[in-house]
């Protein structure tokens, strides 16, 4: 069964996180806590939204996701963040069920496009999205500034404003 995620779900949530990261060789970039997933799900304004694979009682894997905007197309899409599945459920058709869940999802929001990421080396993961009838795209390289890059360029910003208002004056 699939179902939306519940505020009672941010402990298990946090779990599953820990696995995908230990899974993706990036448990050093893990930093998530209960709080914050809490209130990034489940906040006053919501940034995310989670999906839960469960049968009998066991969480067999997760789904986290959230909106995004097409400027070309105008319209609404959703880019999957998370997409895990416990390795004893694999190959049961959970993973196609959370997905299928998303896409769903995607289009009753008026979304026309669901958008992710694969590690070029998970072969495991890229052969499952090519059997859906996902393409990659080699058109796009992703960019990301994090940490020390993103506080530099947000302090330029301070500095081109400040230039822009003495000019102004």
């Amino acid at each position: 069964m699939i179902r939306a995620a519940r505020a009672d779900d941010v402990a298990v949530l946090l779990e599953l996180l820990g696995e995908l990261a230990e899974y993706e060789h990036l448990k050093h970039e893990l930093r998530a806590t209960e709080s914050g997933l809490a209130g990034a799900l489940f906040g006053t304004h919501p940034l995310a939204h989670a999906l839960i694979a469960e049968r009998d009682a066991h969480v067999q894997g997760y789904a986290l996701f959230y909106a995004t905007f097409s400027s070309f197309r105008t319209s609404a899409g959703v880019w999957l963040e998370d997409l895990f599945v416990r390795p004893p459920f694999r190959g049961r058709g959970v993973g196609r069920a959370l997905l299928a869940a998303v896409a769903e999802t995607t289009l009753r929001g008026g979304g026309e496009r669901l958008e992710w990421a694969a590690l070029d080396w998970n072969e495991l993961a890229l052969g499952f999205y090519e059997g859906l009838g996902a393409r990659r795209s080699s058109e796009w390289i992703t960019h990301r500034l994090d940490e020390g890059a993103l506080a530099r360029l947000a302090l330029e910003a301070r500095g081109v404003r400040d230039t822009l208002e003495e000019d102004r004056r």
